[in-house]
């Protein structure tokens, strides 16, 4: 754990966090004098039963037995085990209890990282959002920050199992300092080994891990955003098998991930009870080896504790390295900055200005001293060929996309980030594919705007689909998940009625009825130009019939040049 790491941990922990992250420390603090209390208490505990007399030559067993004015060693060695029962309740509960907590501060903060990451996804702009990938962002708030908890959780482990050992080296160095220390130099050279040699090849596959993910949640979404296509292609084998790759590779870095977390712990087992047997043999040869027997005990007991705990230590240190890269890609995310867009007072009652407007696409420039006005209530169609702007140029005036030069101008007031949600709300946008989740026609429509049957009725009115809502169940209609219980036409209702709720100025259709029959579009436009009477209505569309009784037609092909 570096100063990077450090870091990183510590930019991702609110002032709360690092409280409840002191008080967890100090919890493990005491659960480690308990273990070692508890260690230590079995040693004297057994010779005292075993040997009465221990009790009278024991200095502190004498204060003790004295102190409590006990008159016979028996009662004593009874009271003295129904301690330990009792402490070893407590201890136990204590641990249930600092599992809880731990396991509390860990979860709580992956909620809340999540919260936040998803709350960044969704205040990101638009340009952004398009120039990566959203699977990226799918596996960070789906996956990654629950890698990240766990990495927390084996943090506390790793920090809580340090203190236990330190502890019990203590008792140890107490005992027998040049006994200890040989133990230390010999284990100390096995830990560094694995860390050197596993550990770095852990860390490699969580790297892999990270990379492989990210592509698994790529073709996923991918096959599910094109599932009608996929079907249509028939061949599905090309996905099959790049899929099956991805997932094997996922496989095996997974597999060798949990080969070389056992390796230390076997490791180390072996080398430490073939040091504590050394050790017997040692006994045994020696002309003192009752004097030596409870140091023996001692260091049994100790390491049979102390070895696990070392372990864990290891297993936690390798789990960090192996999730260390959860991390990073978390922090880096939560470093990358919003822009703040606010809700300043935007009044549109005379017209839309764009003024020197320069934009485009990496090299490609689409605008270049562009300027346009659009005048309240006008009913404007933008035409051109296909690549010449015409989404873009909506994108532009509904402040998806911002200039790299000029202004936007709403009756003489600069369209900025101040004002820009302002100006959304007087948008009524309707896609050419319209996005509906799998609930009711309400829900759909509101999309989590506070709700008014009247004005629900009124736009289900006005889009002409109420009463077929009413011939299946009304309001509480459910459409399915990309509105497949809905026609085409129903669909595209829907997206008006959800664009008309907010009772906009503006009412977008960026090729809206494209995918419709003749008839249908007829139909709908119908209603378009009805509700819009009063409305600034601007269109991209293809078919001449659709924008037959717009008052401007501009060809942004040639205003272009």
């Amino acid at each position: 754990m570096n100063n990077g790491f450090i870091k990183k941990f510590n930019f991702l922990l609110t002032n709360k966090d690092k409280n409840s992250l002191l008080f967890l420390l100090l919890m493990s603090l005491f659960l480690s004098v308990i273990e070692t209390i508890s260690l230590a208490s079995i040693v004297p505990f057994i010779s005292m039963a075993s040997n009465h007399e221990i009790i009278n030559n024991n200095e502190y067993l004498f204060k003790i037995y004295s102190f409590l004015e006990f008159k016979n060693t028996e009662k004593f060695i009874i009271a003295f085990g129904v301690f330990l029962i009792i402490f070893y309740v407590f201890k136990a509960v204590y641990t249930v209890f600092f599992t809880y907590r731990l396991n509390k501060f860990t979860f709580d903060k992956y909620a809340y990282l999540s919260n936040i990451l998803y709350t960044k996804n969704l205040l990101m702009s638009y340009s952004e959002f398009t120039n990566e990938n959203s699977a990226k962002h799918s596996k960070v708030i789906n996956h990654e920050i629950y890698q990240l908890s766990l990495l927390i959780q084996n943090t506390l482990n790793f920090l809580s199992e340090i203190l236990i050992i330190i502890l019990l080296y203590s008792i140890l160095i107490y005992v027998d300092f040049t006994m200890t220390f040989i133990l230390t130099i010999i284990l100390g050279l096995k830990i560094l080994a694995i860390k050197l040699t596993i550990s770095k090849k852990i860390k490699q596959k969580g790297i892999e891990r990270a990379e492989l993910q990210e592509k698994m949640f790529k073709i996923v979404n991918e096959t599910f955003n094109n599932f009608k296509v996929i079907k249509l292609l028939v061949n599905t084998n090309f996905l099959k098998n790049k899929f099956s790759k991805i997932n094997k590779d996922f496989s095996k870095v997974f597999i060798a991930n949990n080969v070389f977390q056992i390796i230390p712990k076997n490791t180390l087992e072996t080398v430490g009870i073939s040091l504590l047997i050394i050790m017997v043999i040692y006994v045994v040869n020696n002309e003192n080896s009752q004097n030596l027997i409870p140091i023996i005990s001692i260091y049994a007991l100790a390491l049979y504790r102390t070895l696990p705990a070392i372990n864990r230590v290891i297993t936690a240190y390798n789990n960090i390295t192996f999730l260390t890269v959860s991390l990073d890609i978390v922090y880096n995310m939560m470093k990358k900055k919003n822009i703040a867009e606010g809700r300043d007072k935007l009044e549109f009652k005379e017209s839309i200005q764009m003024k020197n407007i320069k934009f485009g696409y990496k090299d490609n420039t689409l605008f270049k001293d562009f300027n346009l006005e659009i005048k309240k209530n006008q009913k404007i169609a933008f035409i051109g060929e296909s690549g010449s702007g015409k989404s873009t140029l909506i994108d532009l005036l509904c402040g998806v996309y911002k200039p790299d030069f000029g202004s936007i101008y709403i009756d003489e007031v600069k369209l900025n980030d101040c004002n820009m949600i302002s100006w959304r709300e007087k948008i009524g946008y309707i896609p050419q594919e319209i996005y509906l989740f799998d609930g009711s026609v309400v829900e759909n429509i509101t999309f989590g705007r506070e709700y008014s049957e009247k004005k629900m009725i009124d736009v289900l009115k006005q889009v002409n689909i109420l009463d077929t809502l009413k011939e299946k169940n009304g309001l509480n209609t459910l459409v399915g998940e990309g509105g497949v219980h809905l026609s085409g036409g129903q669909k595209q209702r829907i997206g008006i009625a959800r664009a008309l709720y907010g009772d906009p100025d503006i009412l977008v259709l960026d090729e809206a009825t494209s995918a419709l029959d003749t008839n249908t579009e007829k139909a709908i436009m119908n209603e378009i130009y009805k509700v819009s009477k009063n409305k600034t209505l601007m269109i991209i569309a293809h078919r001449l019939s659709t924008i037959e009784r717009c008052d401007t037609k501009i060809d942004v092909g040639c205003l272009n040049k």
